[in-house]
């Protein structure tokens, strides 16, 4: 019979996690000044622990099984909030709100919609140590890195066809629509092959484009919006792109509105319930809320 999986001491949540994010036994006793042996062993001793085989060996190293990416993606969560009580105690000893804040969010997001907010987070809470990473917003996302454990709170896009992870929390930031945006002067845009990359979130246009006999089928993919948005500039095509990603436009281009039924995208945060408690994360919904208003 399995004991409690409460028995799981940091250090074995430590040993998971490393596993995980190395690929394997040796490389996390690396990481962790550790020997082989003492991993293995913390692993099969956690794995007893949880009742569940938590990776799988192999000759290429281990991988997490099913039961194994959740029990890492709770392991990262649970250590997160060790390092979250030492700094929210000595925040409170000097009444204080400060600690390192995790984010992650898509390009346009952490170039347009996280900076003003960080701005004033600066100036009312000096001593939160913001750390950003762009993550691209296709798979998991933003959310996925939240859920997994490595961000506090994400920009992320809500309400598409990937669903964001149970049991987190989120929150509309922004609503904005897409619009065409074409080379300056052009006489005919619409004649223009259509230019996409893959993380145009395709959930809110999908369904719009089917139903546009002007949109060519063949398209052009780029990187990224930006590099879209440059290529556009040179004349190479047309796209339909959100605001955010316009926010960058040149003169090269013309923007032009679809209409009341052009395709509309949400924008917000997501976090999860335990980081939603903590002061920092607090702090910047307080701010990306202010940002909204």
């Amino acid at each position: 019979m399995a004991r409690s999986t409460a028995d799981l001491l940091p250090q074995e949540l430590r040993i998971l996690v490393a596993v995980a994010d190395s690929g394997g036994f040796s490389a996390a006793a690396v990481a962790l000044g550790l020997t082989q042996s003492a991993v293995s062993h913390s692993v099969r001793a956690s794995e007893a622990k949880v009742g569940a085989v938590l990776f799988e060996r192999g000759r290429g190293g281990a991988t997490p099984t099913p039961a194994g990416e959740r029990a890492v993606a709770l392991g990262r969560r649970i250590l997160r909030l060790y390092e979250v009580l030492g700094a929210e105690a000595r925040g409170a000893g000097r009444g204080t709100v400060e600690g390192v804040l995790r984010i992650a969010a898509f390009r346009s997001a952490a170039l347009h919609l996280l900076p003003p907010a960080l701005e004033r987070l600066a100036v009312r809470h000096p001593g939160i140590r913001p750390e950003v990473r762009v993550v691209r917003e296709i798979g998991a996302g933003a959310a996925g890195e939240v859920a997994g454990g490595r961000a506090d709170l994400g920009i992320a896009t809500l309400g598409g066809s990937q669903d964001t992870p149970p049991g987190l929390l989120t929150g509309v930031l922004a609503q904005e629509a897409y619009h065409l945006v074409h080379p300056a002067g052009h006489p005919d845009p619409r004649g223009l092959p259509l230019m996409d990359w893959d993380e145009n979130c395709g959930s809110y246009t999908r369904s719009w484009w089917r139903a546009q006999d002007w949109i060519p089928r063949a398209t052009v993919k780029a990187e990224d919006d930006a590099m879209v948005l440059t290529m556009v500039g040179r004349g190479l095509g047309m796209a339909i792109m959100p605001e955010l990603s316009l926010r960058e436009a040149t003169e090269a281009v013309d923007i032009t509105g679809l209409g009341p039924g052009g395709p509309v995208r949400q924008v917000g945060y997501v976090t999860t319930a335990e980081a939603a408690s903590t002061l920092v994360v607090r702090a910047l919904i307080r701010e990306l809320r202010s940002e909204k208003a």
